[in-house]
């Protein structure tokens, strides 16, 4: 956790360098800066994984020309693939409505000028792997195919493949959880302790948490009948919105993300080596 706090120090203070430069020049007033994190901590359990806070990220947009009611805390969902679309509207590019490839997610300028014109009540988040040395026969294992929706404090949690390891196989090292001083403290108290089976231990296929009383999801709620009615509305959801989405998972062909070629992994595909570029340059 010490590290963890030097690093976003560290963070600040290079956030602080530029906000000072762009303050130098003149140009603060005019620029839209948004501060962010690209996923949850890098801890078991956590990174990588479709819990609350592997998602749930700092968010601060700063903009004095353009923000109205600065200072404001704003509760509705938005996600990084809202960021593009946000951005082409702010610099009068044309969007998918005029011409433009599809695009996903929804312009939040909106939110930024204090006049809400869209619900943003739910999010739906998702995972195949972190480790992108995941495939079949690998030294890292299979990915987890796994997909969850946010809406209020509730949480639904659809592990596709409920079999698997969703940290990769214990006996390839877990791969699919960074390597750090709490990953090997949690893997020597083997797999018969709590701490390990929370953090890699295998998962139902389906869980629901109450993020107002377990923000950390440890007690899966998805089993009781108090919240059949909660788990069921979610799941519809869910479902719904992924097959408008035409993810593969839910349509029956979700195998061919295992089978995607990995970057990393040597021979995996035929991209041409720096050597055969630089000839073909010449």
């Amino acid at each position: 956790m010490l590290d963890y706090a030097v690093e976003v120090e560290a963070f600040d203070a290079q956030v602080g360098l530029l906000v000072a430069a762009l303050e130098a020049a003149g140009e603060a007033k005019h620029t839209l800066v948004i501060v962010n994190s690209d996923n949850g901590m890098p801890f078991p359990g956590v990174k990588g994984h479709t819990c609350d806070t592997a998602h749930h990220m700092s968010f601060v947009a700063s903009w004095p020309d353009g923000i109205t009611r600065p200072g404001r805390r704003v509760a509705d969902f938005i996600s990084f693939i809202d960021l593009a679309p946000t951005f082409l509207e702010l610099c009068g590019v044309d969007g998918p409505d005029k011409g433009m490839s599809p695009i996903t997610g929804r312009s939040f300028t909106d939110l930024l000028q204090g006049e809400p014109k869209a619900e943003r009540r739910f999010l739906i988040i998702g995972r195949e792997r972190n480790d992108v040395l995941c495939r079949p026969g690998s030294p890292a294992g299979l990915g987890y195919p796994a997909r969850a929706i946010r809406e209020g404090n509730f949480l639904y949690v659809h592990n596709f493949a409920p079999d698997r390891w969703p940290c990769g196989n214990p006996e390839l090292g877990l791969k699919d959880t960074d390597a750090s001083p709490t990953k090997a403290l949690i893997e020597d108290s083997g797999e018969t302790d709590l701490f390990w089976q929370l953090a890699f231990g295998k998962r139902p296929a389906v869980q629901l948490f109450d993020l107002a009383r377990d923000p950390d999801c440890v007690k899966n709620l998805a089993a009781d009948p108090a919240f059949a009615r909660q788990t069921a509305a979610l799941r519809e959801k869910l479902m719904a919105e992924l097959k408008k989405q035409n993810d593969p998972r839910v349509l029956g062909n979700g195998d061919m993300f295992d089978q995607y070629l990995s970057p990393r992994a040597k021979g995996a595909d035929d991209a041409p080596t720096k050597k055969a570029k630089k000839k073909a340059r010449q």
